[in-house]
């Protein structure tokens, strides 16, 4: 009974479309009521963005509860973890006075390690796609998920073992590198350098790997509010998106149970994030995408260039297509839209409401990326509004256009909204009713 009664002290918070949705701020604010905040899958190719006080802090590997003084920050099993990369975004953050107790961040150690032949691999075999490229970060993300699939990866409690690690490292760099050589006509890598920086980052990183499984079941059974952050959308899921566009790993709620290594009684309610227009970045099918002046005020009102890549996104009216199919995937029983304040100005709006492929109208997502790409979204057009809505704490201080507005997605998506963005800051937020339930 312990168990099923405290469930509910955990939320998942996941992305409903292509990433981007704003997570990082709606996870930093969350984890102001939050004892431990975990990521459960990706690795740094995600990148979270947050502004406190006007100060912008980009993180990539260590979940957005960082900036919050007492909140435990915890990296499960399911992430990939480039060591140096983790070492050196922990080393700014406590250049800015956050993150100074090590016990602060755990790391599992049964995650799977990004190494220098991985991030090669995946640049190379990007270049040589050319024009057929996904899109990748050429971090080297797939490349290691790879490796776990084929049983030949190395993990985060390898590093704890010098001579096993130069063991593991040496069978799969000569591996490695007659691939880079002979198929993709790469230049070798050096084996020592690769073990240096490895071990090096190793002895930085002994403190903080643990056995977060055990220590999440324990912490949730206990009382504690855990808060679980989803790195991409759930239209990047390796099974559930829009493949070949996709990333490398499970970005739904259902992930949550094997990246966090958990029993799934102990996951709670999911909350998705939204914007309350659409993006994506890279390659991929994009129904909603406005290659006009419409797509260039949603890209420059919303600052929208990758956190981690600096690349502009694609921008489009929001697809309530996409979004309840997300919600109904990762079982959403609330939604926090994000970056409603972009669109002040525009008139009229539009949503996405079905798709016309071939002839024929269809409300739902094609699972051949090509029959997505012959799509033609259906439109029903609503009124916009100009009032600045920044700043505003409720939502009957909101125009009521911007309600009805919102009222009208979620009709359409299947969710209530419980949290409204209006700005980038924590404090340009208005808290619905609480995501923690």
């Amino acid at each position: 009974m312990a168990v099923a009664g405290n469930a509910y002290n955990s939320l998942v918070v996941v992305g409903l479309q292509w990433g981007d949705e704003g997570k990082g701020k709606v996870v930093d604010l969350l984890s102001a009521e939050a004892d431990v905040v975990v990521r459960f899958q990706g690795g740094n190719n995600a990148g979270h963005t947050l502004v406190v006080e006007g100060e912008q802090t980009i993180l990539h590997l260590i979940p957005s509860g960082a900036l919050h003084e007492g909140t435990v920050c915890v990296i499960g099993g399911g992430v990939v973890v480039d060591p140096p990369t983790l070492v050196g975004e922990l080393e700014a953050l406590r250049a800015t006075g956050y993150m100074l107790d090590d016990s602060r961040l755990l790391v599992s150690r049964e995650a799977q390690l990004i190494l220098p032949y991985h991030k090669a691999i995946d640049r190379a075999r990007e270049r040589r796609r050319g024009k057929g490229k996904i899109g990748t970060t050429g971090r080297g993300i797939g490349p290691a998920y790879e490796d776990k699939a084929a049983r030949t990866g190395l993990r985060m409690v390898d590093l704890g073992d010098e001579a096993a690690l130069r063991e593991k490292l040496r069978a799969n760099f000569e591996e490695k590198n007659a691939y880079l050589e002979a198929m993709l006509g790469e230049e070798v890598l050096e084996y020592e350098d690769m073990v240096e920086e490895l071990v090096e980052a190793g002895r930085k990183l002994a403190p903080h790997v643990a056995d977060t499984s055990e220590y999440l079941h324990d912490a949730i059974i206990s009382g504690n509010r855990v808060l679980f952050e989803g790195a991409q959308g759930v239209m990047l899921d390796v099974d559930l998106g829009t493949y070949p566009y996709v990333t490398s790993s499970n970005t739904s709620a259902g992930a949550v149970c094997s990246g966090a290594g958990l029993a799934p009684a102990l996951v709670g309610r999911v909350m998705g994030i939204s914007k309350a227009y659409t993006t994506r970045v890279g390659a991929g099918p994009f129904p909603t995408e406005l290659d006009d002046e419409t797509g260039n005020h949603l890209r420059e009102e919303g600052a929208e260039f990758g956190a981690t890549t600096g690349r502009p996104r694609r921008c489009g009216w929001f697809d309530a297509v996409v979004v309840g199919r997300s919600v109904r995937l990762s079982g959403a029983m609330a939604v926090a839209l994000t970056k409603l304040d972009v669109l002040t100005g525009l008139d009229p709006l539009r949503i996405c409401t079905a798709y016309r492929l071939d002839g024929e109208e269809i409300r739902s997502v094609p699972a051949a990326a090509d029959a997505l790409e012959r799509c033609q979204p259906v439109y029903e057009e609503m009124e916009g509004w100009t009032e600045d809505i920044s700043g505003l704490s409720s939502m009957e201080d909101l125009p009521a256009a911007v309600r009805r507005y919102t009222e009208r997605l979620e009709e359409l998506v299947g969710a209530e909204v419980a949290l409204v963005s209006t700005g980038p800051g924590r404090e340009e937020t208005i808290m619905v009713s609480d995501p923690f339930g």
